[in-house]
């Protein structure tokens, strides 16, 4: 699973540095990953109802600190197995994902691109801190992808991960938001939380046919029920 460049629908790949990503120009998460054309029958995948754009939404927006009560408490690490989205008919396979020696984030392989994948450095769905979970929008193989009507997601939506031990956890849609890829939250997806968080990311925005990529970014932030 690499982030090849080849026939590759994507921009700059994340990069990362130990457990924390840093993001350099753009993101190449789930999503901006198919085959080298696009074709015309692919609908464009749902977008949030706002953009985000480069200012980051604060702590209320993406912790659910206003409007949650207690805080759940952290979880033992559990490597995930599968993710189900009611709301957006999603029951997927996560694969554990890595970096590559250059320092890129892995992703899905295309011809698996109906599944979805964990960041394993970082935090494991239920434990305090913010588990990552990304997923290809579309393949010009296979038509909409996992995380295709992501961006149609809204707060009060719940999430819920399968994990390796046999405890699923089920978490509540704070915020979806759709960033540039120039302007990523790294910090609110990759940074520290004090709770049990949980990013899903893929790719938004219209389909821009010269760059075989997609412009945008879409990310939902959820918090342990």
């Amino acid at each position: 699973m690499t982030t090849s460049r080849a026939g590759g629908r994507h921009g700059k790949p994340w990069r990362a540095a130990g457990a924390v990503v840093v993001v350099t120009v753009a993101m190449v998460g789930a999503g901006m990953i198919g085959a080298a054309t696009k074709t015309t029958s692919t609908p464009r995948p749902p977008q949030p109802l706002a953009q985000a754009g480069p200012q980051l939404p604060g702590p209320a927006d993406t912790t659910g600190a206003v409007t949650l009560g207690e805080v759940a408490a952290g979880m033992a690490r559990s490597a995930p197995t599968s993710i189900e989205i009611p709301r957006i008919g999603v029951d997927a396979t996560i694969l554990s994902l890595g970096t590559n020696p250059d320092g890129t984030v892995q992703v899905p392989p295309l011809d698996q691109a109906e599944k979805a994948g964990w960041y394993e450095p970082g935090a494991s769905p239920g434990e305090t801190g913010n588990a990552v979970i990304v997923g290809h929008v579309d393949s010009a193989k296979l038509g909409p992808a996992v995380f295709f009507d992501l961006g149609s997601l809204a707060p009060g939506d719940t999430i819920t991960i399968q994990r390796a031990d046999g405890t699923p956890v089920t978490f509540r849609v704070d915020s979806v938001q759709s960033y540039p890829k120039t302007a990523f939250p790294t910090d609110l997806v990759y940074g520290p939380n004090d709770r049990p968080g949980l990013r899903v990311v893929t790719c938004g925005g219209q389909f821009d046919e010269a760059a075989k990529s997609y412009p945008d970014n879409v990310v939902a932030f959820a918090t342990l029920m």
